[in-house]
């Protein structure tokens, strides 16, 4: 919560965040399935009941750049709910993350975005097909969502063999890795094709800012960072050029 806020402050008009749910199912804001790294709680996500999860140091780890002692520790950050995010920021769109495969929580995320008047105001996204394909079903096509990790590949054999055949792709948004492999594969014929298409182009993580004025000059349509300030051209990004903090 500490870093959306801090981001809204910088201008940032998009959040992006990854959700899992609670053994009692409640949509928790939290990356990773597991709570070791982030706080001081042990196991799954999933495995505890929201009470348990809002006991935890959410700020138990986190070291800021160039520090060495964890300075949030003991402040009383704690996981948030998805419900809590939608209505301290009622002004942020977001890119929700649906880190979960199972059990399904589709319905449990549907609840809570209709509940608060939130279903224009996100994307949803998912690297794995079958999670994405559900939230599809489940939302309908007026909830905008990405591209999963097998519709990227899809994209990207149709781009390399020339375009030729028909393709529609399903998402909204073809957001895709800054590199592969070490390769810099994003082109402007590569966002001119996915723009065709009427698909924005997002990419993530871009934390170097000749990088990401690389990007906007290729005609990207989102950044996805985890240092917002350092983004480039603040006041002259087109408003159809997005920042999404991380």
């Amino acid at each position: 919560m500490e870093a959306f806020s801090l981001a809204l402050e910088m201008g940032v008009r998009y959040l992006e965040l990854d959700v899992h749910t609670s053994r009692d199912g409640h949509v928790v804001v939290i990356h990773d399935r597991t709570l070791e790294r982030t706080t001081n709680g042990r196991g799954a996500v999933g495995e505890h009941l929201l009470t348990e999860l809002k006991k935890l140091d959410a700020g138990y780890h986190f070291v800021p750049m160039g520090g060495r002692e964890p300075v949030f520790r003991g402040k009383g950050i704690r996981i948030p709910l998805l419900e809590e995010v939608l209505q301290e920021f009622p002004q942020a769109m977001l890119n929700i993350e649906v880190k979960q495969k199972k059990p399904p929580m589709e319905n449990h995320l549907w609840e809570v975005l209709y509940r608060n008047g939130a279903l224009d105001r996100v994307l949803l996204a998912s690297e794995d097909g079958e999670t994405l394909r559900r939230l599809r079903a489940r939302f309908g096509p007026g909830v905008a969502t990405g591209i999963s990790r097998e519709e990227g590949f899809r994209f990207m054999r149709w781009y390399l063999a020339g375009r030729k055949r028909p393709y529609k792709p399903e998402g909204q948004a073809l957001q895709v890795p800054e590199r592969i492999k070490g390769f810099d594969y994003i082109s402007k014929g590569f966002v001119e094709a996915a723009h065709g298409l009427g698909l924005e182009v997002h990419v993530w993580t871009v934390n170097e800012a000749f990088r990401m004025k690389r990007f906007l000059e290729l005609g990207v349509d989102g950044i996805i960072t985890d240092f917002p300030e350092r983004f480039p051209l603040w006041s002259s990004i087109s408003s159809a050029q997005k920042l999404v903090s991380n």
